[in-house]
């Protein structure tokens, strides 16, 4: 009896929510709250409801497009969201559906970045603006008619100029470019290629000033000898041969020169 007596209402619930004499999405709505959680009928119902609405959350879902996640990573991410939505939507509340799944699915969208997609630790705080930073240059565009500028974004958001940089920034710590990836000129340059090296000459640049600086306070021939025995590589007995002195002589003086080199340059390190 009670077999038979269930069968044709669940007919009859089957039909009404998938036939052409449906008003609107709110009936589905209205009729799913009204069914039993058991009932198979409520699945099939469900499914309609969700596929009803699916569209609109993969709108949603696209406004997140371009931060790194691929698109159908983020249309599941909505559909999750629609899902939650409409299982625990009420119409006895009298809350638009959409305005009630808006905010769950972006909320799974945000949760989404939060936990998953940054691959560099990022603040809170600076995750969340990064992700209202999209629909705020959106709206935006549209209220003021031009391009908008970080600081109209800034007065939109309630936060300062530095902030809506630094959240503009931070969309770079969602996937960190490769250097194996090739750059944007056109060519097959790789970004590691347009790397500089360390260049260990900058260390020296300094030290080579106070030496210059040394050198100019020499006597010419001590200048001559510094530069006979450290630029040419000649040894003391051919430059006491060009010079015309012994190479006891060429010792005393190089050593001379030496000396006063060491001090200058001891003295000019210790310059603050």
């Amino acid at each position: 009896m009670s077999a038979s007596g269930t069968g044709p209402r669940r007919t009859m619930t089957i039909s009404s929510a998938t036939g052409s004499d449906l008003a609107s999405a709110d009936a589905l709505l209205v009729q799913l709250a009204a069914m039993r959680t058991g009932d198979p009928a409520r699945a099939l119902l469900r499914t309609k409801v969700i596929e009803h609405f699916l569209p609109m959350a993969q709108r949603l879902a696209r406004r997140y497009s371009g931060r790194g996640e691929p698109s159908a990573d983020l249309a599941q991410v909505a559909a999750l969201g629609l899902i939650k939505a409409v299982d625990r939507y009420d119409p006895a509340r009298g809350v638009p559906f959409p305005a009630y799944a808006t905010p769950t699915i972006t909320g799974e969208l945000r949760r989404h970045f939060r936990d998953a997609a940054w691959m560099i630790r990022v603040p809170r705080p600076i995750q969340e603006l990064n992700l209202n930073l999209a629909g705020t240059v959106e709206y935006l565009t549209h209220i003021v008619g031009r391009t908008v500028t970080a600081e109209d974004v800034a007065r939109q958001l309630g936060v300062s100029r530095d902030q809506v940089t630094e959240a503009m920034l931070a969309a770079h710590a969602f996937r960190p470019l490769s250097y194996d990836q090739t750059t944007h000129s056109g060519d097959s340059q790789r970004i590691a290629d347009t790397l500089g090296e360390e260049d260990h000459g900058i260390e020296m640049a300094g030290w080579r000033e106070a030496l210059r600086g040394g050198l100019q306070h020499l006597p010419q021939r001590e200048r001559r000898i510094i530069a006979m025995r450290y630029f040419a590589d000649m040894s003391q007995a051919h430059i006491a041969a060009a010079i015309g002195i012994s190479q006891m002589h060429v010792s005393r003086l190089l050593n001379k020169a030496l000396a006063h080199l060491r001090a200058s340059i001891t003295s000019t390190a210790q310059v603050p």
